[in-house]
């Protein structure tokens, strides 16, 4: 199993280049940052990919219902994003939503030769992701409840008569005093979002139940265990101490491949 690790696009631009620095040095095989309302994640990840060399660079994921294809496009090329090693992260909430992403993603297909990736929570849109995209990310999901949601992915991917996408899972890490609440606050901001309660609730868990609370870095290997063999690659969601670099490194080095 793979790693990769992702930050908040609206962090200093001094965590994203040191962040993105040693993550490509250390083994890790994609770095991410997410794309924060009206924040860009494009420009994020253009001063990661200036920072890095033979690493993928993930956005996860960009709303399609607040930009869209075209807008995408013109960031993408307006950053001079590496094509090569860019994984293109889109997705949608309701209503239409699997309507917005399949043609979101015809038109990116249309427009840009890179990898494509859907954020996929419920049934329909695993088996959409399975039909249209290079990529599905998963997103606050137990081990267990991510293996079910792959094997729709799988469907989908027969159904169309494709190879399966390669599967993700952002998985939040917390370390040290005050991971938990960390890992707390975050899950009741998700919750807020109908579609991620709904999915909690069609796992019967709290939201801190999918994450990695750690109290030291040998923690980390052993939570990890749970998602072998689960995904092709576990993303691990830095929520650090603080905003500093040394705290987001600290992460990074507890989770290193």
């Amino acid at each position: 199993m793979n790693r990769g690790f992702a930050v908040a696009a609206n962090v200093k631009s001094d965590v994203i280049a040191a962040a993105a620095r040693e993550a490509d040095r250390a083994g890790y095989t994609s770095f991410w940052v997410n794309h924060p309302g009206p924040f860009d994640g494009l420009a994020s990840l253009a001063a990661a990919a200036k920072e890095s060399q033979r690493i993928a660079l993930g956005i996860g994921v960009i709303p399609l219902h607040t930009r869209g294809p075209a807008s995408i496009v013109e960031g993408v090329r307006t950053h001079a994003l590496p094509l090569d090693r860019l994984w293109l992260g889109v997705g949608s909430p309701n209503p239409k939503s699997l309507d917005r992403v399949r043609e979101g993603v015809a038109t990116l297909r249309r427009e840009l030769k890179t990898q494509l990736v859907v954020a996929a929570l419920g049934p329909k849109m695993c088996r959409l992701a399975g039909e249209i995209a290079d990529g599905v990310l998963f997103n606050w999901l137990t081990p267990e409840h991510a293996k079910a949601s792959a094997a729709l992915v799988r469907e989908g991917a027969q159904a169309a008569k494709r190879p399966a996408p390669r599967m993700f899972a952002y998985v939040r890490l917390a370390m040290g005093p005050g991971a938990a609440e960390r890992v707390t606050k975050e899950g009741a901001r998700y919750a807020a979002v109908p579609a991620y309660q709904a999915n909690f609730d069609r796992m019967g868990v709290k939201p801190e139940t999918t994450a990695i609370v750690a109290d030291a870095p040998g923690d980390v290997a052993r939570a990890l265990a749970r998602w072998n063999g689960v995904v092709d690659e576990v993303v691990l969601r830095a929520l650090p101490a603080d905003e500093g670099v040394e705290s987001t490194l600290a992460l990074l080095r507890a989770a290193t491949p």
